[in-house]
This record gives structure tokens, sequence and C-alpha cells, in this order.
């Protein structure tokens, strides 16, 4: 079986779907997948480095623009398909070519434009459900990162249960563990941050993941003691207009109070920042998965997020739990805060549990998707 592996939706900061295919590729390769992988020129090296034993083909540079890349799927994909004699397309972000000439498999990584759509712009919403809900009626598999999303997408955009291959992300334990004290004060250096503890957050500041009401939580709950932690919002400024006014509130009401938003961390410093934390904090709204919940918790993070679509097919019993408001966010974290045996039982159990999402497991469910869309067509 011979699998062709559309992997020029990557961003150039690589983002979500540039995570997910750097783990997976090297996954599908140690499970012996014959591999095509078509790729933004960019990016050409670098999945030859990470998947060697797979043919890796550049795609014209001038499909980095988002139209030209999608014109040059409907158009350009399928002939690449016959022309490298694939047996399945992978197409690992929500769109697929209208005609193929093969069985396709598509990534649905999530279901939020349905079930909370607004936390989407208007045209985001309406490309991603179309998206989706033309997969679902064309593609002969559908690879799902949790059991919560193929629920919402069956419940929104229909499809047959047999359809959706539920295939959860690994964790790269050679990079996410848990590092010693050397480590964590070099990150909490470089955050200007020494020597005090933070409550950290992971993660694209976008509506979804509901920073706001984490930083008015955060203020009502360490503002009275008396060395309260910092907040340390780490990720991409992302779209949510409503971050910067509400760290500029919380500054100017609690000026002892300490706020660090540095954007992206460097890859080699998040083991120090997740092991570092005091608590990472992530109160979503929703998620397909949740990756830096799993990220934190192999580094030994305690973990304070909601019961919202995946979380807890991912947190298990291992992390603690909050609402998506203000007053349960503030008061869960406090509760956190103020108990370090609490701390340290779930830190324990976060390392136990974060060890059962490998990327090999994940690999095997997607190669159970491309023989059901091989089985489904013949």
């Amino acid at each position: 079986m011979r699998i062709l592996l559309d992997a020029t939706a990557v961003p150039a900061d690589r983002g979500g779907v540039g995570r997910y295919l750097d783990d997976l590729l090297p996954a599908l390769v140690r499970q012996g997948v014959d591999l095509v992988v078509v790729s933004q020129e960019r990016d050409r090296d670098h999945l030859a480095r990470l998947a060697p034993s797979a043919e890796v083909v550049a795609a014209p540079a001038r499909i980095e623009r988002r139209p030209a890349r999608l014109v040059w799927e409907q158009v350009a994909l399928p002939r690449l398909a016959r022309g490298t004699r694939a047996d399945v397309l992978h197409s690992p972000h929500y769109t697929m070519p209208l005609v193929p000439g093969v069985p396709v498999v598509v990534t649905l990584h999530d279901a939020t434009f349905f079930s909370h759509p607004e936390l989407h712009s208007p045209v985001k919403r309406r490309f991603f459900r179309t998206a989706t809900r033309h997969a679902v009626r064309r593609a002969g598999a559908l690879v799902v990162p949790s059991r919560a999303t193929a629920r919402e997408v069956r419940r929104h955009a229909g499809g047959a249960e047999a359809l959706f291959h539920v295939a959860y992300h690994g964790v790269d334990t050679s990079l996410f563990h848990r590092v010693d004290g050397d480590d964590q004060a070099r990150v909490a250096r470089s955050l200007d941050l020494e020597g005090r503890p933070y409550v950290g957050f992971l993660g694209t500041l976008e509506p979804r993941k509901n920073v706001p009401a984490l930083v008015r939580a955060w203020a009502r709950s360490v503002t009275d003691l008396p060395e309260p932690p910092a907040l340390v919002l780490a990720g991409g400024r992302g779209w949510d207009e409503q971050v910067a006014p509400t760290v500029a509130a919380v500054r100017a009401q609690h000026p002892h109070l300490v706020v660090r938003t540095p954007g992206y961390l460097p890859l080699g410093d998040l083991p120090g920042f997740l092991s570092g934390a005091r608590v990472l904090a992530y109160p979503s709204l929703g998620e397909g998965f949740g990756l830096p919940v799993l990220e934190a918790m192999a580094c030994g993070a305690v973990v304070l997020t909601t019961r919202e679509l995946s979380l807890p097919e991912v947190g298990g019993e291992a992390v603690a739990y909050c609402g998506t408001d203000e007053e349960s966010i503030a008061r869960e974290l406090r509760t956190l805060l103020d108990d370090a045996p609490r701390r340290e039982r779930l830190a324990a159990a976060a390392v136990e549990r974060a060890a059962g999402f490998d990327w090999d497991a994940s690999a095997r469910a997607h190669v159970a998707a491309y023989e059901a869309a091989l089985g489904r067509r013949a």
C-alpha cells in the first residue's frame, strides 16, 4: 500500500498541523508505510530528514499563498496521486480534492467550528464547516484525534460511525519530560522570573483558550498571597483582542502582580517552562485534542483544565478540573496553589498517564484508516 501524504497545508511557522506531521511521519516510517510526501519547497529538506525512507516531492513555490494552494490541491494533487501510483491519498488538514481519483483519508482535527462557532471568524467558520461536510461525504475514512471530535462531527455533519478512526496524538518523551532545576532556572531567567514561582499557560492566544478569564481568575486567586506567583502566557499572539486590555487592567489594578507575555518559546525551552510551573492552567472552551495538556503532563506539570470536549480524554484523573468561568478557575487554581501534597500526587499521575500516549499507536490507527479507505473502494 503506497500512501501519498499532502503536507502542503503546513504554515511557515509549522503551527498545529506542522507539529502533527513532524511526529506522525517518522512513526509511519517505523510502521513500514510506503510513503510519498508532497510539501512546500521550504519544508522539503526538513521532512526528508524526518522520514528518510520516504520520497519527498516539492510542490511549486507559488502555492505558498493559500488560494493558490487550494487551486493546486484540486487540479494538480490528483495528477500527482496518479503519477506516484498512490493507493491512498492522505489529506491531513480538512480539505481534499473534489475528484481525487484515489481513495482519500482526511484528518479532521477539531469540531469547534460547529460546536463553538462564536470562537471563530465568519470566514473561517464557513470554510472549515464546508470542508468538513465535504470530507464526511467523500472521504474513504476520517482520522480524528479524540472520541469527542468524532462525536461532534457526526452530530453536526453526519457520517457513519465506521468512517471515523480515533488516532490520539502522542508525545515525544525524548523532548517532553521532567527536567532538573538547572533547566527550570535557565528558562525562568529568560523570563526574568528567577527565584519566583509562576502559573503557566501554553497555547495560541485565541478566543477558545479563554485567556482573559484566566488572567482575571489568576489575579483574584493570588493577590493576597505573600509571594504571589507570576502568570506567564506563552504562545503566539492570536486574534483574541481581549487579552491585551485584560492584562493591562490587571496590571493597573494590582501593580504588585507580574504578568509575562513572551510569545512563542523555543521548543527546547518548553520542558523547563512546563516542569518549572507551579500550575499549568489551560481553561479552554473546547479542543479537538489539547496537545499542550499532554506535553505538560509528560513534563510532570500540575495541570488545571476543563472538562470541555476532548480534554478529559487526555487528562483523565491525572489533572485538576475547573469550569470555564472566572470564579471557578480562580477557586480551583487557589485550591491547587494551597495544596502541595495534592500537586505532588497529580504530577506523578500525569507522567504515568502521559506515557500511554505514543506516536507509534497513533500511526497504527492511521494505517487502519488507510486500509479501511482502500477496502471501502474495493
